[in-house]
Formats: structure tokens, sequence, C-alpha cells
């Protein structure tokens, strides 16, 4: 008991380092392209994303409860203490990696691959939910991309006509305090899905240490989920701000308010129906559609190439990672199969 102890106190600590890893990680989703522009200070932009990331993850548990009961069966996981601490190694490594090259990798299926990884290393592959892995990720994964594309694209056309006879500095200088707003939306959307994520996997260890009678979400790990990834957005993860916001294309204020609010549409309908999407995905999706209604040209598709290589490797590298964590805690006697 006094084991299971540790483990479990070890399994919470090490949530909150991914979900502050999270915030710095993808603390550039909502202030990229509002620094880029300069339409705000790098200092005052992470202070405004950490604020409002930690009101968005308050605003709602949907996809919480996807990643806690929706991706592995817990009744076949239950005999296993040590899945969630091992997803939770898979996906920080992962992110490590990612952030360290400046590659804008998704955080969220970092957690999915490691979660997926661990419970078939533990289980085999008759523990994994399929129907909501589906739907509620492999669906999204490819769909909210490209919801972000079309969005931005379609955005960008439709604001360069109704500004087509607009002076140009009158027009910069509209959505140079329009972007703020796109900006605060984007970064509310971030905290309202991805601080979701560490909520749903620490109620899951909680269930699985018989801590919890339910898969419900209790008050203090929404709060505690909620300042860690604020304090991690608060850090800022400026390789990945500088990946965002001028290598795959050079932003105006106007492309900037453009990408964030086609991005915060997509994640924000996303998370009413609980699936646990990419926020980083999106944006850069959206970055790339808005470049791409000015001229195909415009996009650094080199840029965008790598990004999507990393994308396609997210999963199946963060589950490996998380098998391989949970065979060494296995060999260390943490957990048995």
């Amino acid at each position: 008991m006094h084991d299971q102890l540790i483990i479990l106190i070890l399994v919470i600590v090490v949530s909150l380092i991914f979900d502050y890893t999270n915030g710095a990680h993808d603390s550039a989703n909502a202030i990229a392209t509002v620094v880029s522009t300069k339409v705000l200070s790098p200092r005052t932009a992470v202070l405004m994303a950490a604020i409002l990331n930690f009101v968005g993850a308050l605003a709602g548990t949907k996809v919480a409860h996807t990643i806690g009961s929706g991706i592995v069966r817990p009744e076949m996981i239950a005999g296993s203490q040590g899945i969630v601490l091992a997803a939770l190694s898979g996906a920080i490594a992962w992110n490590l990696l990612t952030w360290y090259l400046g590659l804008p990798s998704s955080s969220s299926h970092a957690l999915i691959g490691g979660l997926v990884g661990a419970a078939i290393t533990y289980g085999g592959w008759s523990s994994l939910n399929y129907s909501n892995i589906f739907y509620k990720v492999i669906l999204p994964l490819f769909l909210s991309p490209l919801a972000g594309m079309i969005g931005g694209y379609v955005l960008m056309v439709s604001l360069a006509w109704l500004c087509f006879r607009s002076h140009p500095r009158k027009c910069n200088s509209t959505f140079r305090r329009l972007q703020v707003l796109s900006s605060a939306f984007m970064a509310t959307s971030h905290g309202l899905n991805d601080a979701q994520k560490t909520m749903g996997i620490m109620t899951l260890a909680l269930f699985l240490f018989h801590q919890v009678p339910v898969l419900e979400i209790p008050l203090w790990v929404k709060l505690s989920c909620a300042v860690a990834m604020a304090l991690g957005t608060a850090t800022g993860g400026w390789r990945i701000v500088k990946t965002m916001g001028h290598k795959i294309f050079k932003l105006e204020a106007v492309h900037g308010f453009a990408a964030e609010t086609a991005a915060a549409l997509v994640i924000t309908a996303a998370s009413t129906v609980g699936a646990p999407i990419s926020t980083t995905h999106t944006i850069s999706s959206s970055v790339l559609g808005v470049g791409a209604s000015k001229r195909l040209s415009a996009v650094r598709w080199g840029i965008a190439g790598h990004m999507v290589i990393a994308w396609i490797l997210t999963l199946p590298a963060a589950a490996l990672v998380a098998g391989l964590f949970l065979h060494c805690f296995h060999l260390l006697g943490f957990v048995s199969y």
C-alpha cells in the first residue's frame, strides 16, 4: 500500500510536469502570430496567454472524459498502476525532443500515443477502445488541420474582399487591434482543449489506484492542471514561436487575425464534442491556409513538410517510447504483466 501511494504521487507529479511542458511547448499556438506581427510584445503576449489558458482549462471537461475513459478500456488495465506513468513518460520524452528540434508537433497526440502504447504493452490490443480512437482521435487528426487550412484560406480571402477599398494603413491599424482579440480567443481555446487532457490522465490514474469510484474529474485536479498549464505557458516556447511566426509565412496583422480566428473556432468546436485535437496542427494549418490565399509560393512548403512528418510520427513514436518505459518499469518491479 505504501509503495502504491508513492507511485500515485509520482504519477500526479509527472502529470503536472507534462501539463507544464505542454504549456511551454504549445504556448506558441496562441502567441506566435501576435508576436511576429509585433502587435504585442513577447512578455505581454505570454502573460495574456497564461491567464487565458488558465481560464480555458476550467471551462469544460468533455475532452478530459475522452482521455480518461474513451481511449483505453479501464477494466482491461485495472491491474497496472504503472501504465499512466509510462504513457506520460513517453509523451514527455517526445515533447522534449520536438521542442529541442523546434518542431511544432502535437503534445496531445504524444499523450494519446503514449497511453495507447503503454496499454498495448500491458493488456494487448484488446485494451483499446477502437471506436472512440477512430472517431475522436484518428478522424480529428486529419480533419482538424484540413478545417484549419480551409478556414484560414476562406477567412483571409473574405477579409481581402472586405478591405479591397480600404486604405492599407487604416486596414492594418484595425486588424492590429482585432488581433489582440483573436489571440485571446486562441489562448482560451488552447486551455479548453489541452489542459483537459492532463485532467483526464490524472483522473484515470486516481481510478486505477482506487482513489475515486468513477471517472469524474475532481475539482483539485481541474485547478492543479489549470495552474500547471498557465505556468508552462508563462515560460514560453520561443523556438516554436520562431518557426510558427516567421518560417512558414511572413505574417501581417490581418494574416494573424485570420489564422488565429479560424484555428480557435475549430478548436472550440472540437472541445464541445470531446475531441482531443492538436492545437498545434490546427494553428499551423491555418497559417498555411492564410499564406496560400496570397499565393502558393508565399508559403515555405519545405518547413511545412517537416511539420507534417513530425505530426505523422508523433503517435507511433510516443507509443513506442511509452511501451519501452513500461517494460523498464516492469524490470524494476513497478508493474507485472
